[in-house]
């Protein structure tokens, strides 16, 4: 059953289990201004490959609660970079390595910066 959440109740629900996980430096991004592939991409970073697939977890777990289900799961057996696609949300989860390495908030820098207490 698909839950009745609107995409920016799905990203305070995302966050909330991020913050709950003590993910650092979250940063929502409304990519949706800029391109189709997504309305948001939720970016994080996990001190240790266990904290990752933490994260990761509550994600998914909190979600299900809701009645969605990722479309797509990468990363979860390296543990340094998850990906979560939920459609009109894509949560990146990265050790600190990866996170300055692929540097996302630099590639999609022309997308506004979302504060998640503004939904």
């Amino acid at each position: 059953m698909a839950a009745d959440l609107t995409v920016e109740q799905m990203v305070k629900v995302i966050n909330h289990a991020i913050e709950d996980k003590l993910g650092r430096d979250i940063l929502i991004l409304n990519i949706g201004k800029i391109t189709s592939l997504a309305d948001y991409f939720i970016i994080t970073t996990a001190s240790s490959s266990r904290q990752v697939k933490a994260i990761a977890d509550k994600v998914e777990e909190d979600m299900t609660k809701n009645g969605l289900e990722p479309r797509g799961k990468e990363g979860i057996d390296s543990q340094q970079w998850v990906l979560l696609d939920y459609g009109d949300i894509m949560v990146h989860i990265f050790d600190e390595e990866n996170r300055d390495f692929y540097n996302l908030e630099k590639l999609w820098k022309d997308a506004p910066v979302v504060d998640p207490d503004e939904l």
